[in-house]
């Protein structure tokens, strides 16, 4: 009976999201449903960790966002369990977490921008490998979960190999940060408690994951000191380095891009990753993740080991110095604040090489179409400032080369500090402008 409520609840989810909004009611329609379930714990990792020391199970935290619509179908997928999953989640401890206030960052580290992720923890406190989906993020009525049965299938043969696995799992543990906890951080201290508020508002008692990232970047344009590379691009995708790869099996490489640093590595179509970084794989997530911790500051070479054919073989992929900033950050949640610390609000994109032809332009110069204006507060700079949609930016800060929306906004990021006044030369038809955009 439980499993038809909820897929009640999650369809009637996606209908109301974007019309009805009714976001409080989600998140209590979500308690009502799944706090007194016999396999869940309901936000209770601290319960979670004790029971799986006593049993010698693997843990399992799935993170959801739930009046977000990305993702949906995929909860429901999980939730509702099938006979595909439950035997394997039989096999953990299972914990549902609906919020950040209390995340331990010492141990979740994650996509921060994804409104569904899975981490696999010993009970011990290490992590086994993580869990995103993109594709699930962008098509919220994909209840595919092959890929999620494979990552359960990955957790569960690392658990087994444990603890004589242990010296191949360092990478995957946490980073420091600045924080510990996400009420320390600047823009959530004294606005949040540690648990959400079930007899008030529930919806504004809730910090969500996204906002985790913001506040990082915030710390630092606050303290005007350069926003980390990681946290400008963070979790780059494998196409940063031309890799596609399939959720299932994990690791298959389905395309590479000619010309990429994969290419030029020898990776080829039909290689399955086996490691990279030394890693074992538990999904995309984890290759995101390797990606992420690796500097770009310096050329670097990138370890992984490929099964082709049968037979493993080391490749070493070689990556240029500002590699990350290839990475593109435009679809992120994360990206919003951004455009307003760097670009006023203003959404920009790359115009085609057939654009640019109907309207004179060359291939190789910036042409960055504004394509929308933030309203409210800070993003309303840019429209304050002069801007205009449908103007072309077509030199920035003394950067005239062709470049993505992403690369812009690292390099105002990483260059150009609060209180910075940058001069934008655009075109507004066939008339040139040149504005000043102060950095916020």
């Amino acid at each position: 009976m439980k499993s038809f409520i909820l897929a009640g609840l999650l369809l009637c989810g996606w209908g109301y999201a974007a019309t009805v909004k009714d976001r409080e009611g989600a998140v209590r329609a979500d308690r009502a449903v799944m706090e007194n379930d016999k396999r869940w714990a309901y936000n209770d990792i601290e319960s979670g960790f004790r029971q799986a020391k006593l049993t010698g199970k693997p843990l399992l935290v799935v993170l959801r966002c739930v009046p977000c619509l990305s993702c949906m179908g995929l909860d429901s997928a999980v939730l509702m369990q099938g006979d595909e999953l439950a035997p394997l989640l039989d096999q953990f401890v299972c914990v549902r977490v609906i919020n950040a206030n209390a995340l331990d960052l010492t141990k979740f580290q994650f996509d921060f921008d994804l409104s569904f992720s899975t981490l696999f923890f010993n009970g011990d406190g290490t992590v086994y490998g993580r869990y995103g989906s993109w594709t699930h993020q962008k098509n919220s009525a994909d209840t595919t979960i092959s890929g999620y049965k494979r990552s359960l299938e990955a957790a569960l043969k690392i658990h087994a190999g444990y603890p004589g696995n242990k010296a191949q799992l360092a990478g995957k543990q946490g980073e420091p940060l600045p924080f510990v906890n996400p009420l320390d951080m600047p823009n959530l201290a004294g606005r949040y408690q540690a648990h959400l508020d079930w007899d008030g508002k529930v919806m504004q008692s809730c910090i969500h994951c996204h906002m985790l990232g913001d506040s990082l970047r915030a710390s630092y344009r606050e303290k005007k000191e350069p926003i980390p590379t990681e946290w400008v691009y963070p979790m780059p995708s494998p196409e940063t380095l031309g890799l596609t790869l399939a959720a299932d099996p994990v690791g298959d490489v389905t395309a590479v891009a000619t010309g990429s640093m994969a290419d030029a590595a020898g990776v080829k179509t039909g290689d399955t990753l086996a490691s990279v970084a030394g890693q074992p794989l538990v999904s995309l997530a984890d290759v995101s993740w390797v990606l992420h911790r690796t500097d770009d500051v310096e050329a670097t070479a990138l370890e992984m080991v490929v099964n082709r054919g049968g037979q493993e073989m080391p490749v070493k992929v070689a990556l240029p110095a500002g590699w990350k900033h290839g990475a593109d950050n435009s679809g992120r949640a994360g990206a919003w604040p951004m455009r307003g610390m760097a670009t006023g609000g203003m959404v920009l994109v790359d115009l085609t090489d057939e654009e640019r032809l109907a309207r004179g332009l060359g291939k190789d110069g910036m042409a960055l179409f504004v394509k929308g204006l933030g309203m409210y507060g800070k993003h309303a700079l840019a429209k304050k400032t002069g801007f205009m949609k449908e103007d072309v930016i077509v030199e920035c800060d003394g950067l005239k080369d062709r470049m993505t929306e992403s690369r812009l906004l690292g390099h105002l990021l990483q260059k150009r500090l609060l209180g910075d006044e940058v001069e934008i030369s655009l075109l507004r038809g066939k008339e040139r402008k040149t504005l000043k955009l102060p950095m916020q």
